[in-house]
């Protein structure tokens, strides 16, 4: 991740690129309503605008496209690298931020729920929004005692479900997994935002929170899916596209394009055709 991120940001540096004038743009004593407000606007989302995606995967697929339209790239990832055999535990790394004024990085640990992958990027949408690089792990699902991290929680708590529409859900129904479902988003970021909101109480969260972390343990993880279908949010289009033109240029080898992306050969050639040539 840092290799690409050097790399593309001395490529946008030399096309005499601007900085992202968002990132460092707020502080921690930033209102919650500002901050949320000035991310809906970049992005273009409304209120509410979760409920009208079929699924939490096209609701995830959205966001992340939305987010790299501004600037910045994200990539989904259950392993290290291509290899099957070393997943990433998802209670040790949900996602993380490499925060840059040029071009900031998102990772987000693929193996977890679709769902939760939704605050996690938020949550690290924010630290963007605060210039301060960051992780997001399984323990930072429960109140933050950090300044920042509050924060940060707190964006994307409001961003996601905000506070007017699940107030207003909770009077006809106060259930947390059916609330999930209908606002798509994960059943624990729910329960969150209620306890946030006092609709239940610390001993009701704790009770859901302990539940939900052992049904998690007991999932079992899958393979990391199939290479050619997950290969997309693993390298990002976005970035492939700023590799391919450096090619195409002469200004990157092929054997350079092949190391920043991860693909080889044909694999990279097919890639470059299926997911770059067809949206330029």
């Amino acid at each position: 991740m840092q290799r690409r991120q050097d790399w593309l940001r001395d490529y946008l540096i030399q096309l005499e690129i601007h900085p992202l004038a968002y990132v460092g743009k707020f502080v921690t004593d930033t209102s919650i309503d500002i901050f949320v407000k000035d991310l809906r606007d970049k992005l273009g989302l409304q209120a509410g605008w979760t409920m009208t995606c079929p699924t939490w995967e096209d609701t995830l697929g959205i966001l992340i496209d939305t987010i790299e339209r501004i600037g910045i790239i994200v990539i989904q990832n259950g392993i290290v690298g291509n290899n099957t055999s070393r997943p990433i535990p998802v209670e040790e790394c949900r996602g993380f931020v490499l925060v840059d004024d040029y071009v900031p990085f998102m990772f987000l640990n693929n193996a977890d729920a679709k769902a939760a992958q939704l605050f996690t990027l938020i949550h690290e949408l924010a630290h963007v929004w605060l210039g301060k690089s960051a992780g997001f792990n399984q323990d930072q699902l429960l109140p933050a005692s950090n300044e920042t991290e509050i924060l940060c929680d707190r964006v994307a708590a409001e961003f996601l479900v905000p506070a007017h529409i699940l107030r207003e859900f909770w009077k006809d129904l106060a259930d947390i997994q059916k609330l999930a479902t209908r606002l798509k988003v994960s059943t624990i970021v729910i329960a969150r935002r209620a306890l946030d909101l006092e609709l239940i109480s610390k001993t009701q969260f704790y009770t859901f929170y302990n539940k939900y972390i052992e049904q998690f343990r007991v999932k079992k993880g899958g393979s990391g899916g199939n290479f050619y279908s997950t290969s997309k949010r693993r390298v990002s289009p976005t970035f492939a596209s700023f590799v391919d033109s450096a090619v195409q240029s002469g200004e990157l080898t092929y054997k350079d394009a092949f190391k920043l992306t991860g693909l080889y050969g044909n694999v990279y050639t097919q890639f470059i055709q299926k997911h770059v040539k067809t949206v330029k």
